[in-house]
């Protein structure tokens, strides 16, 4: 009985020129991917259907899609291949050949020496918020009105005419709120655009894990030391409302 071609399970190969290996970080999460390289080319195989159709398959430039059958590969409901499929590859998953490359940027101006392009996205996983950045002059009333228990369960810091809040509960005052993921603290509702991104941020800019680092949806960032936080208290406020010595 011949075979039904409708239930032949499909093998896709592609390839891209090695110059445009750094596009290839928007499927680097996809495990099951295997790749190979040959000096002026990148080969992949192993994608699903839903991965071969997919926004981020058709957004890479330069990409060919084959599909792999009796030895040939065939272009998208092509009748006749288009090459031979490569033999003596050296296969790898994906997520383990690929080094993450930061592109040059000029997007962080907060003073990390080397610059590095980091995109925020809108998340949909809900985090608990852990930090609280507020306009003193809106919260100056309020803070010297709260209980002492509540500020002695807080850590701050003045960043100008801002105090940034570190405590759980947050204190209930107005302000934008961050949630904390690793050693950063992300504005909520939003996260790296590469869920490795954190990991790989920390290693390059604060592998002693001694600072903050405060993101803006801009994908711009501020570092800061965790020592020059100290704990909020009336009188540690107003002497700051005094002095207007900013930090």
């Amino acid at each position: 009985m011949a075979e039904n071609p409708s239930k032949r399970v499909k093998e896709f190969w592609a390839e891209l020129p090695r110059a445009d290996e750094d596009f290839l970080g928007s499927i680097r999460n996809w495990k099951n991917v295997q790749i190979a390289l040959e000096e002026e080319t990148i080969w992949l195989k192993g994608f699903t259907d839903e991965q071969a159709v997919s926004a981020e398959i058709q957004q890479l430039p330069d990409f060919l899609l084959y599909e792999l059958r009796e030895g040939l590969l065939f272009r998208k409901d092509a009748l006749v291949p288009s090459k031979k499929v490569r033999t003596a590859l050296l296969w790898t998953p994906i997520d383990k050949a690929l080094r993450l490359i930061f592109p040059p940027s000029n997007q962080n101006f907060f003073g990390i020496d080397e610059k590095v392009k980091v995109k925020l996205v809108p998340s949909e996983e809900e985090q608990p918020a852990t930090a609280l950045l507020c306009s003193i002059d809106e919260i100056k009333e309020a803070v010297i009105a709260l209980p002492k228990f509540k500020l002695e369960k807080t850590d701050w810091i003045v960043m100008n005419d801002k105090a940034l809040f570190l405590g759980k509960p947050l204190l209930s005052l107005p302000g934008k709120t961050f949630w904390m993921k690793d050693h950063h603290l992300l504005p909520a509702g939003f996260d790296f655009e590469f869920k490795n991104m954190s990991a790989l941020l920390q290693r390059k800019y604060n592998a002693g894990q001694d600072q903050w680092l405060v993101w803006n949806e801009d994908g711009s960032v501020l570092p800061i030391d965790k020592t020059d936080f100290r704990k909020l208290s009336v009188s540690s406020f107003r002497l700051t409302e005094k002095s207007k010595e900013w930090i």
